[in-house]
C-alpha cells in the first residue's frame, strides 16, 4: 500500500536521528536508539498509521537503514525476508538456523511469525523508476514459505509493482511478500528506513530486539 506524504511531518526529525548512524551503507541495522524508537512506536504518528492499515496495534521490532548512492549501488534478487532480530539466543522448537548480522542476533522463526509481520519503508529521497525502486510481487505473501531457489521463478509468473515514491512517502506491505531491487541508474541518493512491525510477543523467553 502506497501512502503518499505520510511521513512528511516527521521527516526532518527522522533524518536528524538517522544522522547518528553510518550513511552510505547497503543496510545498517538499527537498535537501541531512543530517538528513532520514539518516532516509530505505537503511540507515534507512524505507529498509529501502521495500526490503521493493519487493523491492530503493532510495535516496531526491527529497523534497517538503506543508503543506496553513486558509490554504494547494489542489486538484490527476488527473495522473502525470513529472519527476525532477537535479544538473546533461546533454543525453541521451530526456531533456527541462527545468524549474526552486524553484531545483532537473528533467527529464522516458524513462517507463521513472518506471516504476521508488516513492513514499512519510509522514503527520505525521491525514488523514480531509474532510482532502484523496490519491486514486489503482489499476493506472493499468501504462498507461504517459498524455497530460495524458486523465488525468481515465482516472481516471474506474477505481476510486479515498482514502489515509486517521493520524499516522505511510505510503502506498507506484508513482510512475507517476494521482493527485489535493481541497481540505481540515477545519480542521487536513495535513502530508505525499513521497519518491521509485530502485533504479538514471541514465545517466552524469546524476545524481539526492537528498535
Amino acid at each position: 500500500m502506497h501512502l503518499p506524504g505520510a511521513a512528511v511531518p516527521v521527516l526532518d526529525a527522522l533524518g536528524a536521528a538517522l544522522a547518528a548512524w553510518p550513511d552510505g551503507q547497503s543496510g545498517t541495522r538499527i537498535a537501541g536508539d531512543g530517538a528513532i524508537r520514539a518516532l516509530l512506536g505505537p503511540s507515534s504518528e507512524i505507529g498509529e498509521l501502521v495500526a490503521v492499515v493493519a487493523g491492530k496495534e503493532m510495535h516496531p521490532v526491527r529497523a534497517v537503514y538503506f543508503d543506496k548512492n553513486e558509490t554504494n549501488n547494489w542489486a538484490l534478487g527476488w527473495h522473502q525476508d525470513r529472519t527476525i532480530a532477537v535479544r538473546e539466543r533461546v533454543e525453541l522448537s521451530g526456531f533456527g538456523p541462527w545468524t549474526v548480522k552486524q553484531g545483532i542476533l537473528h533467527v529464522q522463526p516458524p513462517f507463521a511469525v513472518i506471516a504476521g509481520l508488516r513492513t514499512i519503508r519510509i522514503h527520505l529521497d525521491p525514488v523514480p523508476r531509474d532510482n532502484a525502486p523496490l519491486l514486489v510481487a503482489p499476493g506472493s505473501h499468501r504462498l507461504g514459505l517459498v524455497a530460495a531457489e524458486r523465488c525468481s521463478e515465482v516472481a516471474a509468473a506474477s505481476p510486479v509493482i515498482a514502489c515509486l515514491a517521493e520524499a516522505g512517502d511510505i510503502w506498507v506491505y506484508h513482510t512475507a511478500i517476494l521482493h527485489a531491487s535493481e541497481r540505481s541508474k540515477h545519480p542521487d541518493r536513495r535513502r530508505v528506513l525499513q521497519v518491521d512491525y509485530a502485533a504479538v510477543h514471541l514465545p517466552q523467553p524469546l524476545e524481539w530486539l526492537g528498535v
